[in-house]
């Protein structure tokens, strides 16, 4: 089956609005009424909200234009057409859900700060999951740690993380104290409930590919998502041909990515991957 056919494409970009949809009411249910805040672009939106009443949908769309126009600039269309359709459904779910807010259609209402601290964190980290799963994101500090992460080697992780806490430290002249410990517990779960429904925990995942087509698999792997492959010569003792294993270390987020590449390249391609506990070198931890 191939992963690059229209059909695909669609039923990827449908599970990007689900996870965008889970991530919206996540934050206007639960977030937002509890006075808690978030991490990257979308704490800076919350904070916009409760200081000067600006709608979430349009800050969010707002904050993203330059960082998408940027990151197409840089990384190209094709590193973020995903990312232009998690930010495009966010704003989009934002919108709608807050309009059934406003009608009395949902209900918002402040909750037990711990169950919705708990809740936020389980439904955030769900839709989040399901959107980095399918290779999308929600804009925001993913596309400036994709822009930092290419042009100076640093780990795109680290960097999140460097925007998520000087953007809830910030939250401290806004919201009460209590309120930021309890973002950081939603903030928490959500990141365990992220590595979750993306099936593993751990920092990377490491692919072995064996293919008669391992060369053009590793140019475009090179090309398309700027991480290095390694060539391994190999024999196969069925076929008695030469042929090279295609090995390399990607994050969490690019694993789907890599798997159309694959796919669209040789779909009888045989697939290894591997946890990988802890990685060291360029674009991951120096």
């Amino acid at each position: 089956m191939k992963m690059n056919t229209p059909a695909a494409k669609i039923r990827t970009v449908a599970a990007i609005m689900l996870g965008t949809a889970l991530y919206a009411f996540g934050l206007l249910y639960f977030i937002i009424p509890n006075k808690f805040t978030e991490g990257g672009i979308t704490g800076i939106t919350v904070l916009l909200n409760y200081g000067l009443g600006i709608p979430t949908a349009l800050s969010t769309l707002v904050l993203n234009i330059p960082l998408v126009i940027l990151g197409w600039r840089i990384l190209g269309l094709g590193q973020i057409v995903y990312t232009v359709a998690g930010i495009a459904s966010l704003s989009l779910f934002l919108w709608l859900f807050q309009i059934l807010f406003d009608r009395g259609v949902l209900v918002q209402h402040e909750h037990d700060p711990i169950l919705a601290a708990l809740y936020a964190g389980i439904i955030l980290g769900i839709g989040l999951g399901i959107v980095f799963r399918f290779g999308g994101t929600t804009g925001g500090s993913d596309i400036i740690a994709r822009i930092l992460n290419r042009k100076k080697g640093w780990s795109m992780g680290r960097i999140i993380l460097a925007i998520d806490v000087m953007i809830i430290g910030l939250s401290l002249f806004f919201i009460a104290e209590e309120k930021v410990l309890y973002t950081l517990v939603a903030v928490f779960i959500a990141s365990k409930v992220i590595d979750f429904v993306q099936e593993g925990a751990y920092a990377a995942r490491a692919f072995m590919i064996i293919s008669n087509e391992a060369e053009d698999i590793a140019d475009r792997i090179m090309e398309e998502m700027d991480r290095g492959v390694t060539l391994i010569p190999a024999f196969g003792a069925y076929s008695k041909h030469a042929k090279h294993i295609a090995y390399c270390v990607i994050s969490r987020q690019e694993i789907r990515q890599l798997q159309l590449i694959v796919k669209a390249v040789d779909p009888r391609a045989f697939i290894i991957v591997n946890d990988v506990h802890d990685v060291q070198g360029e674009g991951f931890r120096e």
